[in-house]
C-alpha cells in the first residue's frame, strides 16, 4: 500500500464521517455515498489489504469473516430473503477505485446480469 491514506482508512480511522452500520475488531461496513441498488453497503477490512489479490493464506481467517459479516448485514437489512449480490472489485479493468479491499453489498431491486 502507498503512504498515502485511503478514503477507507480515513474513515477507519475516523477522520472523515460516514454513515457506520457495523463494526468489529476486523472490520466496519458503511452505507454507499453513491448507491447502486436502494441496498448499498461497503465492507471493509480494518486491516490495509488492496484487493481480493492482495490477500494471503495468513488472511483466510480474515476473508472467512468478511463473508459471513455480509451474510450477517443482508440478515439485518432484511435483503437475505429476496437475495443480493456480494461483489469485490479488483484492479482497474474490475472496477476497483479505491486501493483497499471492500466488499459491495446490494439489493432492494432485481439485480441484472451481466453487471457491466
Amino acid at each position: 500500500m502507498s503512504d498515502k491514506k485511503t478514503i477507507f482508512k480515513m474513515i477507519i480511522d475516523g477522520e472523515i464521517p460516514a454513515n457506520i452500520i457495523y463494526q468489529d475488531d476486523l472490520c466496519l461496513a458503511f452505507h454507499d455515498v453513491s448507491p447502486q441498488a436502494p441496498t448499498h453497503v461497503l465492507l471493509i477490512p480494518k486491516k490495509e489489504v488492496v484487493n481480493v489479490a492482495g490477500l494471503t493464506e495468513d488472511d483466510s481467517s480474515l476473508a472467512g469473516h468478511l463473508l459471513l459479516t455480509a451474510g450477517r448485514i443482508a440478515r439485518e437489512l432484511g435483503i437475505e430473503e429476496s437475495g443480493y449480490r456480494v461483489v469485490a472489485n479488483c484492479g482497474r479493468d474490475g472496477g476497483q477505485s479505491v486501493d483497499h479491499l471492500h466488499l459491495h453489498i446490494l439489493g432492494g431491486r432485481p439485480l441484472q446480469w451481466p453487471p457491466g
